[in-house]
């Protein structure tokens, strides 16, 4: 059922691109290669079956990636938050176990004794 609701989401997708595309716009878009329109869809154009079409077609996608979701989460009742190890490492050294003497000192300066005066 999954991927039958994302095959048919690919198509959805498809379909709306197309129908964009096909819209009237400032520079036309490319309805310029589709020919002569009005006679199809009567005097006024495709302008407004496009635009009922793709709100429809938005509509359908919406849900259908509602649809997605609810089937996914539903089959996959784990979360990979819970497939996560919690491994604690112990080869850390603590503060503790540190040698001081091993740490080398900063360099004194003439003007770092001053200060302190």
């Amino acid at each position: 059922m999954i991927t039958l609701l994302t095959v048919l989401q690919f198509v959805i997708v498809v379909i709306i691109c197309i129908a964009v595309l096909l819209q009237k716009s400032s520079s036309i878009g490319l309805g310029a290669y589709s020919g002569s329109n009005e006679s199809l869809f009567g005097a006024k154009g495709p302008a407004n079956f496009l635009a009922k079409f793709t709100f429809i077609m938005g509509v359908f996608l919406i849900a259908n990636t509602i649809g997605l979701g609810y089937l996914y989460n539903h089959t996959n009742k784990d979360s990979l938050a819970e497939k996560i190890k919690v491994e604690t490492n112990t080869s850390i050294p603590s503060a503790n176990t540190i040698n001081p003497s091993k740490i080398p000192s900063m360099p004194q300066n003439s003007y770092d004794t001053n200060v302190s005066k």
